[in-house]
């Protein structure tokens, strides 16, 4: 099915969202889809629609919107380039995680009038940045997400003190974790600040390294790996399906 927009008011702006409906009729749980750096493109929409297939409403927010309108299109990347190393960093800048998570409360209220959306907590997903907004979300909204899973997410669990792994005793719904193997956004010292303490606040979760680069999930990276962008897809479809309601058509 084609993918539908909506746009969201915020405190600072409009956030522009995008929609991607499963093939059964009838209301269906949600997933929010937060994008790397790169933003909304083409890929990320493409990624929403395999995981819309499992029967879940995947919502895609550009929480990049304070830096512009998104991509609509293919992005090439490479990841060498000055000026666009420079220009991630800017939109980056722009999109502080308290920002985001608020964007995100506004929202997940929006979604309580989407007729495809069933009510209650939702799934979460991101890829780099965007694992890091999808692990914080579990942190500061603990009971509108009842899943998340961060995709080599960087910035987890580091020495700055905003850093979420230090909230992980707010997390109320399950969590899956894949790490990048020697990844500078998360390091082994990082990954094991992290268990630590998602073991001490008897988290529900699953936290792994795959032997893989930053950025494995994302088919237009150039680092991309498809056995372990598989394995992403295996263990986070487990995860919400044992923790999101099923779709109402299903028997």
């Amino acid at each position: 099915m084609a993918v539908s927009r909506r746009d969201v008011v915020t405190a600072d702006g409009v956030l522009d969202v995008y929609l991607q409906a499963p093939e059964n009729p009838g209301p269906a749980p949600v997933v929010i889809l937060f994008p790397d750096a790169y933003g909304v493109r083409d890929t990320i929409l493409g990624m929403a629609e395999r995981l819309s297939r499992s029967g879940y409403l995947v919502v895609v927010p550009n929480v990049f919107y304070r830096s512009g309108p998104a991509t609509t299109g293919p992005l090439e990347i490479n990841f060498r380039d000055p000026a666009q190393r420079a220009r991630l960093g800017e939109v980056v800048g722009q999109a502080p995680p308290a920002a985001v998570m608020a964007d995100l409360g506004v929202l997940l209220d929006a979604l309580a009038a989407e007729p495809g959306a069933l009510p209650g907590p939702v799934g979460a997903i991101g890829y780099c940045i965007g694992g890091r907004f999808a692990f914080t979300a579990a942190t500061a909204l603990p009971e509108r997400i009842a899943a998340a899973a961060s995709i080599h997410g960087g910035g987890l669990a580091t020495d700055d003190p905003s850093s979420p792994y230090l909230q992980a005793g707010q997390i109320q719904g399950a969590v899956y974790v894949a790490a990048a193997h020697e990844d500078s956004h998360h390091t082994e010292a990082d990954h094991a600040r992290l268990v630590a303490a998602l073991d001490e606040a008897k988290v529900d979760y699953e936290a792994e390294v795959l032997p893989a680069m930053h950025g494995f999930a994302v088919p237009d990276f150039p680092v991309y790996d498809e056995a372990a962008s598989q394995r992403h897809w295996d263990r986070a479809l487990a995860l919400f399906a044992r923790t999101l309601p099923a779709p109402a058509s299903a028997g």
